[in-house]
Protein backbone atom coordinates (compact mmCIF):
# COMPACT_ATOMS: atom_id res chain seq x y z
CA UNK A 1 0.00 0.00 0.00
CA UNK A 2 1.33 3.12 -1.08
CA UNK A 3 1.85 6.50 1.29
CA UNK A 4 -1.12 8.12 -0.55
CA UNK A 5 -3.69 5.32 -0.04
CA UNK A 6 -3.52 6.12 3.84
CA UNK A 7 -4.86 9.83 6.05
CA UNK A 8 -5.45 14.55 7.10
CA UNK A 9 -4.35 15.31 11.06
CA UNK A 10 -6.89 17.82 14.52
CA UNK A 11 -8.68 21.59 18.09
CA UNK A 12 -11.04 21.78 20.59
CA UNK A 13 -11.10 22.28 24.09
CA UNK A 14 -7.82 21.02 26.71
CA UNK A 15 -7.31 19.31 29.44
CA UNK A 16 -3.59 19.42 31.13
CA UNK A 17 -2.47 17.32 34.03
CA UNK A 18 -3.42 15.10 37.23
CA UNK A 19 -1.44 13.96 39.95
CA UNK A 20 -2.24 12.09 43.03
CA UNK A 21 -3.03 12.57 46.83
CA UNK A 22 -5.58 15.43 47.97
CA UNK A 23 -8.31 17.60 47.33
CA UNK A 24 -9.55 19.78 44.21
CA UNK A 25 -9.17 23.46 44.46
CA UNK A 26 -11.49 25.92 42.29
CA UNK A 27 -9.69 28.91 40.80
CA UNK A 28 -12.22 30.66 38.60
CA UNK A 29 -13.79 29.44 35.68
CA UNK A 30 -10.45 27.52 33.85
CA UNK A 31 -8.44 26.58 36.17
CA UNK A 32 -9.17 23.07 38.63
CA UNK A 33 -5.63 22.38 41.34
CA UNK A 34 -5.28 19.12 42.37
CA UNK A 35 -3.43 19.91 45.64
CA UNK A 36 -1.81 16.64 48.03
CA UNK A 37 1.74 15.17 49.15
CA UNK A 38 2.70 14.27 46.18
CA UNK A 39 1.95 16.82 43.54
CA UNK A 40 -0.05 20.32 42.40
CA UNK A 41 -0.91 20.75 39.00
CA UNK A 42 -3.61 22.15 37.21
CA UNK A 43 -6.65 20.58 35.00
CA UNK A 44 -7.13 23.29 32.61
CA UNK A 45 -9.88 22.83 30.06
CA UNK A 46 -10.66 25.84 27.99
CA UNK A 47 -13.86 27.84 29.32
CA UNK A 48 -14.95 25.44 31.63
CA UNK A 49 -13.75 23.87 34.82
CA UNK A 50 -15.24 20.81 36.41
CA UNK A 51 -14.99 18.25 39.50
CA UNK A 52 -13.89 14.84 38.58
CA UNK A 53 -17.74 14.31 39.48
CA UNK A 54 -18.62 15.78 37.05
CA UNK A 55 -20.02 19.53 38.63
CA UNK A 56 -20.21 22.09 35.80
CA UNK A 57 -19.73 26.05 36.50
CA UNK A 58 -22.72 28.17 35.27
CA UNK A 59 -21.95 30.18 32.18
CA UNK A 60 -19.54 26.98 31.26
CA UNK A 61 -19.69 26.40 27.77
CA UNK A 62 -18.04 22.77 26.44
CA UNK A 63 -18.94 19.49 28.62
CA UNK A 64 -16.17 18.10 30.25
CA UNK A 65 -14.39 15.42 28.44
CA UNK A 66 -14.98 11.57 29.72
CA UNK A 67 -11.64 10.66 30.90
CA UNK A 68 -12.51 7.93 32.32
CA UNK A 69 -12.73 5.57 35.58
CA UNK A 70 -9.47 4.26 35.09
CA UNK A 71 -8.51 8.15 35.51
CA UNK A 72 -10.24 8.92 38.27
CA UNK A 73 -8.59 5.68 40.11
CA UNK A 74 -5.25 6.62 39.22
CA UNK A 75 -5.39 9.97 40.59
CA UNK A 76 -7.02 8.47 44.70
CA UNK A 77 -4.53 4.55 44.27
CA UNK A 78 -1.84 6.75 43.46
CA UNK A 79 -0.98 4.87 39.90
CA UNK A 80 0.54 7.27 37.77
CA UNK A 81 4.27 5.94 36.64
CA UNK A 82 7.08 8.72 37.15
CA UNK A 83 6.78 11.73 35.35
CA UNK A 84 9.21 12.01 32.07
CA UNK A 85 11.29 15.19 31.83
CA UNK A 86 13.26 15.63 29.29
CA UNK A 87 13.54 19.85 28.82
CA UNK A 88 16.54 20.07 26.69
CA UNK A 89 15.09 17.42 24.13
CA UNK A 90 11.64 18.65 24.55
CA UNK A 91 13.10 21.95 23.44
CA UNK A 92 15.26 20.59 20.37
CA UNK A 93 12.08 18.21 19.39
CA UNK A 94 10.10 21.38 18.83
CA UNK A 95 12.32 22.34 16.37
CA UNK A 96 13.87 19.23 14.46
CA UNK A 97 10.04 18.11 14.56
CA UNK A 98 8.69 20.89 12.59
CA UNK A 99 12.03 20.72 10.42
CA UNK A 100 11.22 16.96 9.23
CA UNK A 101 7.74 17.80 8.90
CA UNK A 102 8.39 20.54 5.83
CA UNK A 103 11.13 17.61 4.76
CA UNK A 104 8.40 15.54 3.90
CA UNK A 105 7.16 13.94 7.65
CA UNK A 106 3.85 16.06 7.46
CA UNK A 107 2.64 13.81 4.64
CA UNK A 108 3.29 10.76 5.78
CA UNK A 109 1.24 11.92 9.36
CA UNK A 110 -1.44 12.87 6.67
CA UNK A 111 -1.39 9.60 5.37
CA UNK A 112 -0.95 7.77 8.66
CA UNK A 113 -4.61 9.66 10.26
CA UNK A 114 -6.37 9.50 6.48
CA UNK A 115 -9.76 7.73 6.84
CA UNK A 116 -9.70 7.74 10.49
CA UNK A 117 -13.66 7.91 12.26
CA UNK A 118 -14.79 8.60 16.24
CA UNK A 119 -13.00 8.82 19.06
CA UNK A 120 -9.03 8.64 18.93
CA UNK A 121 -6.51 8.43 21.11
CA UNK A 122 -2.88 9.22 20.41
CA UNK A 123 -0.09 8.34 22.65
CA UNK A 124 3.08 10.54 23.05
CA UNK A 125 1.31 13.56 20.90
CA UNK A 126 4.14 15.72 21.69
CA UNK A 127 3.44 19.40 20.39
CA UNK A 128 0.66 18.35 18.90
CA UNK A 129 1.90 18.33 14.77
CA UNK A 130 -0.79 15.41 14.03
CA UNK A 131 -3.70 17.72 14.98
CA UNK A 132 -3.85 19.26 12.62
CA UNK A 133 -4.16 16.60 10.08
CA UNK A 134 -7.26 14.49 11.74
CA UNK A 135 -10.38 14.05 9.18
CA UNK A 136 -13.57 15.64 10.03
CA UNK A 137 -14.80 12.23 10.86
CA UNK A 138 -12.93 12.01 14.05
CA UNK A 139 -15.27 12.88 16.78
CA UNK A 140 -12.61 13.06 19.61
CA UNK A 141 -8.52 13.05 20.10
CA UNK A 142 -7.43 12.37 23.24
CA UNK A 143 -3.65 13.17 23.57
CA UNK A 144 -1.63 11.97 25.69
CA UNK A 145 1.69 13.10 26.42
CA UNK A 146 3.99 13.16 29.31
CA UNK A 147 6.29 15.47 28.74
CA UNK A 148 5.64 19.03 30.42
CA UNK A 149 6.80 21.38 28.14
CA UNK A 150 5.66 19.14 24.77
CA UNK A 151 2.15 18.89 26.53
CA UNK A 152 2.00 22.77 26.94
CA UNK A 153 3.21 23.07 23.37
CA UNK A 154 0.40 20.72 22.70
CA UNK A 155 -2.15 22.57 24.86
CA UNK A 156 -1.57 25.53 22.20
CA UNK A 157 -2.04 23.44 19.30
CA UNK A 158 -5.01 21.74 19.77
CA UNK A 159 -6.88 25.42 20.32
CA UNK A 160 -6.27 25.77 16.86
CA UNK A 161 -7.26 22.13 15.71
CA UNK A 162 -10.30 21.58 12.97
CA UNK A 163 -11.38 18.57 15.52
CA UNK A 164 -12.00 18.75 19.05
CA UNK A 165 -8.77 17.80 20.79
CA UNK A 166 -8.14 16.97 24.58
CA UNK A 167 -4.74 16.97 26.15
CA UNK A 168 -4.17 15.27 29.02
CA UNK A 169 -1.45 14.12 31.10
CA UNK A 170 -0.10 10.26 30.95
CA UNK A 171 2.27 7.86 29.48
CA UNK A 172 1.65 5.48 26.91
CA UNK A 173 2.09 2.57 29.25
CA UNK A 174 -0.89 3.82 31.35
CA UNK A 175 -3.39 5.55 29.38
CA UNK A 176 -5.73 6.96 31.68
CA UNK A 177 -9.26 5.82 29.78
CA UNK A 178 -11.51 3.06 30.21
CA UNK A 179 -11.25 -0.08 28.51
CA UNK A 180 -12.66 -0.63 25.13
CA UNK A 181 -13.90 3.23 24.88
CA UNK A 182 -12.39 4.14 21.62
CA UNK A 183 -12.70 3.96 18.29
CA UNK A 184 -8.75 3.83 17.14
CA UNK A 185 -4.94 4.88 18.12
CA UNK A 186 -2.58 6.35 17.13
CA UNK A 187 0.86 5.83 17.54
CA UNK A 188 3.66 8.27 15.75
CA UNK A 189 7.01 8.31 16.30
CA UNK A 190 6.36 7.01 20.10
CA UNK A 191 6.83 3.44 20.50
CA UNK A 192 10.54 3.95 19.88
CA UNK A 193 11.18 5.84 23.17
CA UNK A 194 8.56 4.40 25.69
CA UNK A 195 9.93 2.80 28.23
CA UNK A 196 8.01 -0.54 27.86
CA UNK A 197 6.91 -1.15 24.43
CA UNK A 198 4.42 -4.47 25.30
CA UNK A 199 2.80 -2.45 28.16
CA UNK A 200 2.38 0.35 25.74
CA UNK A 201 0.69 -1.96 23.10
CA UNK A 202 -1.41 -3.85 25.54
CA UNK A 203 -2.40 -0.79 26.49
CA UNK A 204 -3.25 0.67 23.12
CA UNK A 205 -5.20 -3.03 22.82
CA UNK A 206 -7.35 -2.49 25.77
CA UNK A 207 -8.35 0.72 25.53
CA UNK A 208 -9.21 0.07 21.35
CA UNK A 209 -12.90 -1.39 21.31
CA UNK A 210 -13.01 -4.78 19.25
CA UNK A 211 -12.61 -4.30 15.55
CA UNK A 212 -10.91 -0.94 16.08
CA UNK A 213 -7.98 0.56 14.79
CA UNK A 214 -3.86 0.88 15.65
CA UNK A 215 -2.63 3.82 13.33
CA UNK A 216 1.23 3.63 13.47
CA UNK A 217 4.17 5.50 11.81
CA UNK A 218 7.57 4.49 13.37
CA UNK A 219 11.64 4.74 12.42
CA UNK A 220 12.84 0.78 13.42
CA UNK A 221 15.70 -1.52 13.12
CA UNK A 222 17.00 -1.58 9.86
CA UNK A 223 16.74 -5.28 7.71
CA UNK A 224 19.96 -4.50 6.05
CA UNK A 225 22.34 -6.59 8.31
CA UNK A 226 25.41 -3.62 8.21
CA UNK A 227 23.07 -1.23 8.97
CA UNK A 228 21.51 -2.96 11.71
CA UNK A 229 24.83 -3.49 13.24
CA UNK A 230 25.50 0.68 12.91
CA UNK A 231 22.18 1.38 14.45
CA UNK A 232 22.90 -1.15 17.89
CA UNK A 233 26.57 0.45 18.26
CA UNK A 234 25.02 3.76 18.19
CA UNK A 235 22.18 2.87 20.22
CA UNK A 236 22.91 4.11 23.53
CA UNK A 237 24.30 6.96 22.66
CA UNK A 238 21.82 8.22 20.45
CA UNK A 239 19.10 7.54 23.56
CA UNK A 240 20.58 9.35 25.81
CA UNK A 241 20.60 12.71 23.05
CA UNK A 242 17.45 11.88 22.01
CA UNK A 243 14.62 11.55 25.09
CA UNK A 244 15.20 7.81 25.06
CA UNK A 245 14.60 6.84 21.40
CA UNK A 246 15.87 3.73 20.53
CA UNK A 247 17.13 2.48 16.92
CA UNK A 248 16.78 -0.94 17.45
CA UNK A 249 13.06 -1.53 18.00
CA UNK A 250 11.42 -3.89 15.68
CA UNK A 251 8.22 -2.42 16.61
CA UNK A 252 6.17 -4.03 13.33
CA UNK A 253 6.74 -7.22 15.28
CA UNK A 254 5.65 -5.95 18.36
CA UNK A 255 2.31 -4.90 17.35
CA UNK A 256 1.49 -8.50 16.06
CA UNK A 257 3.38 -10.02 19.26
CA UNK A 258 0.70 -8.02 21.44
CA UNK A 259 -2.58 -9.39 18.91
CA UNK A 260 -3.28 -7.39 16.40
CA UNK A 261 -3.53 -8.07 13.14
CA UNK A 262 -1.77 -5.68 10.76
CA UNK A 263 -3.85 -5.03 7.88
CA UNK A 264 -1.09 -3.25 6.02
CA UNK A 265 2.11 -1.82 6.49
CA UNK A 266 4.43 0.19 4.08
CA UNK A 267 7.93 0.07 4.79
CA UNK A 268 10.10 3.16 3.67
CA UNK A 269 13.32 5.28 4.14
CA UNK A 270 13.00 8.84 5.35
CA UNK A 271 16.58 10.37 5.67
CA UNK A 272 15.93 14.47 5.21
CA UNK A 273 19.32 15.33 6.43
CA UNK A 274 22.72 12.95 7.50
CA UNK A 275 21.73 13.04 11.29
CA UNK A 276 18.86 11.24 10.86
CA UNK A 277 19.95 8.41 8.42
CA UNK A 278 20.53 5.95 11.44
CA UNK A 279 16.93 6.39 12.25
CA UNK A 280 16.19 6.34 8.22
CA UNK A 281 13.88 3.00 7.86
CA UNK A 282 10.52 3.53 8.85
CA UNK A 283 7.22 1.92 8.81
CA UNK A 284 3.84 3.26 8.25
CA UNK A 285 0.26 1.28 8.42
CA UNK A 286 -2.77 0.06 10.18
CA UNK A 287 -3.64 -3.13 12.32
CA UNK A 288 -7.18 -4.05 13.93
CA UNK A 289 -7.73 -4.65 17.51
Amino acid sequence: MSLSRFARAGAGEVVEGVEVGGHLDFAGTSTISWHGPRAEVALRVGAWSTSLSGRRDVGAQHEAPALGERYKSAVTAAQIPDRVHHPIFARLYNRVAAALDQAGAAEHRQALLAGLRGRVVEVGAGTGLNFAHYPDTVTEVVAVEPEPYLRERATETARHAPVKVVVVEGTAEAIPLDDESLDAGVASLVLCSVRDQAAALAELRRVIRPGGELRFYEHVLAQDARWARRQRRADRIWSWFAGGCHLTRQTGDAIRQAGFNVEACERFLFEPGWPSKLAAPHILGRARR
